[in-house]
């Protein structure tokens, strides 16, 4: 599934439900899934989907760092399509997503929250143990690792030259926000392609990766923020 030394690997950020687009925590928590060193999959899951991913795995581990270009597109009921775009960066551990709105960046210790409308950065430690309360990347990988999703390939299409193979991820508990998400990996170039999170409210999103650049060499303070580069923004500092 849509992140340790790639851009699918775990993040341990701090992101409060209301900051980030939820496709974008499912991205990184899907792709933090096939970024670590293979579990036992679930019982039911579809051993064909898992070696999909294992290979998703593989390709992207060979790279120090990742950057990638999505587009956003949020759809919910009676409300018009909205899209957003934005960039998502990883060295290791050190983290850095920039949409229109805000910023979330983190250098593996502290992590920043710009909330460019309210003008607001707030300021937290990085929590490796993903304490509940937030809605961290960690947590849901830790979800899926603990068998509350089943995975399986439900189709297998073309879109233009991309052979695309679509798997399905379906949540244990009916508890959960969504009801399925839906991941589409080109298997030729062993890419994650586009991720879709199917919500029980009848929302979707859909997050599509339109461009990936491999072993970028990333300048000094890319995964920081200087509150005092930000005159007139609000800083509130809620590290402990």
């Amino acid at each position: 599934m849509l992140p340790e030394r790639s851009i699918i690997a775990p993040i341990c950020l701090l992101f409060m439900k209301k900051s980030l687009p939820p496709a974008v925590l499912i991205f990184l928590s899907l792709a933090a899934a096939e970024a670590q060193t293979n579990k036992q999959a679930p019982e039911r899951s579809d051993p064909e989907a898992q070696k999909v991913l294992e290979r998703v795995r593989k390709k992207y581990e060979k790279h120090k760092t990742l950057e990638a270009e999505f587009m956003l597109t949020i759809e919910l009921p009676d409300r018009p399509k909205e899209v957003q775009k934005g960039t998502i960066a990883q060295e290791g551990q050190k983290f850095r997503l920039d949409m229109d709105q805000q910023s979330v960046v983190s250098d593996g210790k502290t992590t920043w929250v710009y909330l460019k409308t309210e003008k607001e950065i707030q300021i937290t430690n990085t929590d490796p143990n993903g304490e509940s309360g937030f809605m961290t990347p960690r947590e849901l990988l830790n979800r899926y690792q603990k068998g509350d999703y089943l995975y399986a390939i439900t189709d297998r299409t073309r879109e233009g030259a991309k052979a695309l193979t679509h798997i399905e991820f379906k949540p244990v508990s009916r508890r959960s926000e969504y009801s399925k998400l839906r991941v589409s990996v080109d298997e030729s170039a062993q890419l994650v392609e586009r991720i879709i999170a199917f919500g029980r409210d009848g929302s979707r999103f859909t997050f599509q990766i339109t461009r990936l650049t491999p072993d970028k060499a990333f300048k000094a303070g890319h995964f920081q923020i200087n509150p005092k580069d930000f005159p007139g923004v609000r800083v509130e500092d809620l590290r402990m």
